[in-house]
């Protein structure tokens, strides 16, 4: 059997298990950029990552790792890949080169922001610093290289209070996003100073909106993410990271269950759970969405969008992300 019909028969397995979420009419034009890309990335020892929040087509189709953003960048840079490509936002391409500092990474399109890493800044947190001396900074993954480069120690939303009570402190600056920062008060005794930012998917949604929900699915499991503002976790039945929640999914096989989180990740977790039903009234993160099967053929074909850090950034960096994998999820 040639490669090219190996190629085939993976494609027919993928869209068998993917048919669901993606019509025929757009198959046809994903197929042959799928073949493409499984085999350019070969013969290029290329790995290619995706993030939760990625269309089935690049999550069931192309990736070699699919997983959230801190376990995407510790899987790869346990391989022997010599070039990353992350189907994720632009923080989680650093996240990646700081994890595989002498591996190439690129993100096939450098306008995948976020919402919460760009709500502050390196100087940012210089400035906190000067206005609570001594009080260590624990920063959400999600933030930039220059913001983690003025951290003490990275957090998760699965290792966050883990991480915050860990310090042995009764205070900490936690950074950026305010709404897992009330979740990480509410379960620690540790004082929590925090920052004003927002993810915009999960800001989106409301307690009445879970509350509808219920009432027109009894008994429905209603799982949030920390990233959800207060009343809608008060709301749900279960409250956990992007692991947490496909891990719920996973063990408890719930007969009906909405995702309070991005579209993409419930498409993604029905494809690994067909016994279970999903209600999806959900919302798009329009950075995950600017990454397609194309940029990402392009990313392989021309080594366009490198993601470059200089060796001091690199350095710091790295030391707060490494304490966390460390302190463990």
């Amino acid at each position: 059997m040639s490669v090219q019909q190996e190629n085939i028969k993976s494609s027919e397995e993928i869209y068998k298990k993917i048919s669901k979420f993606v019509p025929d009419v757009e198959w046809k034009i994903h197929q042959p950029l799928i073949e493409k890309i499984n085999k350019l990335k070969k013969e290029k020892n290329a790995i290619i990552l995706a993030h939760n929040y990625q269309t089935p087509e690049i999550y069931h189709g192309v990736a070699d790792i699919a997983a959230d953003s801190l376990a995407l960048a510790v899987e790869a840079s346990k391989t022997k890949a010599d070039k990353i490509i992350m189907c994720g936002v632009h923080f989680m391409a650093e996240t990646a080169k700081l994890m595989s500092p002498n591996k190439k990474v690129f993100l096939p399109d450098m306008k995948a922001g976020c919402s919460l890493s760009t709500s502050i800044t390196g100087e940012d947190v210089r400035m906190l610093k000067q206005k609570y001396p001594g009080v260590p900074v624990v920063s959400y993954v999600n933030t930039s290289a220059d913001v983690k480069a003025e951290t003490d120690v990275c957090c998760t939303s699965a290792n966050a209070v883990k991480v915050v009570e860990s310090l042995n402190v009764d205070k900490v600056i936690f950074l950026p996003d305010q709404y897992l920062a009330d979740y990480v008060s509410k379960n620690t005794k540790v004082k929590i100073i925090s920052w004003k930012g927002t993810c915009i998917v999960h800001e989106r949604f409301s307690a009445k909106e879970i509350e509808d929900i219920k009432k027109q699915n009894p008994g429905i499991k209603v799982i949030a993410h920390p990233e959800c503002p207060p009343d809608v976790i008060k709301a749900s039945d279960f409250t956990g990271s992007t692991s947490g929640m496909i891990n719920y999914v996973k063990d408890k096989q719930p007969k009906k269950v909405m995702l309070v989180t991005e579209c993409s990740m419930s498409d993604n977790v029905e494809a690994d759970n067909p016994n279970v039903s999903f209600i999806k009234p959900c919302n798009l993160c329009p950075y995950m969405k600017k990454i397609d099967l194309k940029k990402i053929l392009d990313c392989l074909e021309n080594e366009t969008n490198e993601i470059l850090l200089d060796d001091k950034t690199i350095e710091a960096a790295r030391k707060s992300v490494i304490r966390m994998t460390e302190i463990g999820r």
